[in-house]
């Protein structure tokens, strides 16, 4: 059985993840999966330079992921651009992974901030909701990466809110407690998927 596991920016998807992960759950990260598409020598990252230019590459030839974020978070039509670009192609290498995992997994989680938005919850049987409050989302992204509030505002606003995702899942953990109150609710998940 394949999870799709998503929540908004700063949620603490990876955390969950790796919470499932010690109980013996593979995943793979949409987002890894995402950077490996526009690596050096990839079509994709050809595609970006010809589109935006090669300002958008750093010296040692890899995307500035920063820079790129910077102009599709201000121009909506530039992001559907690279999105139509990557999207597909981004789907397909997790199909192959998650095919791959099935294998020798009680259940596969697929982890992805854009699980609803992509089209990826389509690959899965059941969603699983990372839920914290939107205050919570912005503090911990402003203390783990490298952006302004501007810029995480607008990330927040390009994501589904989080109300329409609460909707939409079958599953919700509230991650804005300790880990303690996080791993109880992935233990009573995981006791529930392996019986299916």
């Amino acid at each position: 059985m394949i999870i799709g596991l998503t929540g908004g920016i700063g949620s603490g998807k990876s955390t969950v993840a790796r919470a499932f992960e010690s109980l013996g759950a593979s995943w793979v990260d949409a987002d890894i999966v995402a950077r490996e598409i526009v690596a050096p020598g990839e079509p994709a990252l050809s595609a970006i330079i010809d589109y935006f230019g090669s300002n958008i590459v750093k010296q040692d030839g890899t995307l500035d992921r920063a820079a790129l974020r910077s102009i599709i978070f201000e121009d909506p039509p530039k992001r559907e651009w690279l999105e139509s670009l990557t999207h597909p192609i981004i789907r397909k290498r997790l199909v192959a992974h998650l095919t791959s995992l099935s294998h020798d997994s009680p259940y596969v989680l697929l982890v992805s901030p854009l699980l609803f938005e992509s089209g990826q919850n389509m690959l899965v049987a059941r969603t699983i909701v990372v839920d914290v409050p939107t205050d919570v989302q912005l503090s911990r992204t402003l203390a783990r990466d490298d952006v302004n509030p501007k810029q995480v505002r607008a990330i927040l606003a390009a994501q589904m809110s989080r109300e329409e995702r609460l909707a939409n899942a079958d599953d919700v953990i509230d991650n804005s407690g300790d880990y303690d109150f996080m791993m109880r609710q992935v233990e009573r998940l995981d006791n529930i998927y392996r019986t299916r």
